[in-house]
């Protein structure tokens, strides 16, 4: 690998950021994971309208693979030219948003060239930081959409679009809004794919998350309706409303930051008029009483 910076600290292009969640979270043989993810592709259903945005899941592919595919079946390569791709960080506390230093995103599949153009003019705004190599690689709510993508653009004409990934921290709601500011011309781009990475409720002892209510049924069938109120204010496109939500049920939303730049990146942008619909969700497991746990995964389709 390159050196990480230059003397006055200038990111280099020829870092790569490895697969580092090959052969763990999924397969690192590229056929097979080709293979796997055709798979799921063929088994999703697809919206009837191209997506200009999907929010979809990022555990490991034999848990949350078949839900993603329900958003990127929904994905036109042709009319792409760029993806960005938020996701929150689970390992290093944050509270801006963070570029890579890599040039280079390695996946099992081929490579993805991180978009220097864009991410001169986002360093420019002086809002947003570097992370650190191990940092991005020890960070997965990222890589586990890259196979995706590559899979999703290996027919395009023109190759491999250029992707600009960022890290999104702890925001305050505040600072969801600015960061919703400056993302507001990208999206009104329609060559512009934007992707956020984000799992659903996180429930059980383990995730110290084990809230019930009782009116709803079945616990897993109270797990479902808590993330669907939460879904329905997306689809609303309320960024207000769903920073409320998270702050009275506390659901455990990973990527609830992500979510909130994206939806404030809506109110703020001329694509104003885009609809968000949610076309898939799924359970790791069908909790039934307080020693079980299980992971909710939602995929939408921004059109």
């Amino acid at each position: 690998r390159a050196p990480s910076s230059t003397a006055q600290g200038e990111p280099m292009g020829e870092l790569v950021r490895a697969a580092s969640h090959a052969g763990s979270w999924y397969t690192d043989d590229g056929p097979s994971l080709s293979k796997e993810l055709d798979k799921y592709l063929a088994a999703a259903g697809k919206h009837p309208k191209s997506a200009r945005a999907l929010i979809v899941p990022h555990a490991g592919y034999s848990y949350s693979g078949p839900a993603a595919a329900w958003g990127y079946k929904c994905v036109n390569p042709d009319d792409i030219a760029r993806v960005f791709l938020l996701g929150p960080s689970h390992h290093v506390f944050l509270r801006k948003c963070a570029l890579s230093r890599a040039g280079v995103y390695r996946t099992p599949l081929g490579d993805l060239a991180i978009d220097k153009t864009v991410y001169s003019e986002l360093r420019a705004t002086g809002q947003f930081m570097d992370m650190e190599l191990g940092v991005d690689e020890s960070e997965h709510s990222l890589e586990m959409h890259l196979p995706y993508i590559v899979k999703t653009f290996e027919s395009r004409e023109s190759g491999m679009p250029p992707l600009v990934p960022i890290m999104v921290g702890a925001l305050t709601p505040a600072a969801e809004a600015a960061y919703g500011a400056l993302l507001a011309k990208y999206l009104d781009d329609p060559a512009n794919l934007f992707i956020i990475s984000s799992d659903f409720c996180h429930w059980g002892k383990r995730f110290d998350y084990t809230p019930w209510d009782k009116s709803a049924g079945r616990l897993h069938q109270a797990i479902e309706a808590l993330d669907r109120m939460g879904m329905k204010i997306i689809e609303a496109k309320d960024p207000d409303a769903f920073t409320e939500y998270i702050a009275r049920f506390k659901n455990t939303i990973c990527g609830r930051h992500p979510i909130g730049v994206f939806l404030q990146t809506l109110r703020q942008s001329q694509s104003s008029g885009l609809s968000v619909a949610f076309t898939r969700y799924e359970q790791s497991s069908a909790c039934e009483g307080y020693e079980d746990s299980s992971v909710s995964y939602a995929s939408a389709v921004v059109f």
